[in-house]
């Protein structure tokens, strides 16, 4: 059974205005990475600086790792209503896309 801690899927804002979805077990020092230029090959590198948006916190690296794949699919709109807690808009967004 895996202990308890804590794990962060987030979305960065890129000085691009594009979005930027990961997942770290520390969010605090994952940020400073992307905004350093720590790694060259990242999709941050060339659109510093970024700014959180948003984050949600897990107990359980799978079930970060699937709402991580679940909001790399959303549309930008759908994020933004993330970042607002608009639940009536992702919902509504969502039933969009089904039909």
């Amino acid at each position: 059974m895996s202990s308890n801690h804590n794990y962060f899927v987030y979305i960065l804002e890129c000085a691009d205005n594009s979005y930027y979805v990961g997942v770290t077990n520390d969010l605090e020092t994952r940020i400073e990475q992307h905004n350093s230029g720590y790694n060259v090959k990242a999709y941050t590198f060339t659109r510093r600086p970024v700014v959180l948006k948003y984050y949600q916190r897990f107990t359980l690296i799978e079930q970060a790792i699937e709402f991580e794949k679940q909001i790399k699919g959303w549309s930008r709109k759908k994020k933004q209503a993330l970042f607002a807690e608009n639940w009536d808009e992702i919902k509504r967004l969502s039933n969009l896309k089904k039909k």
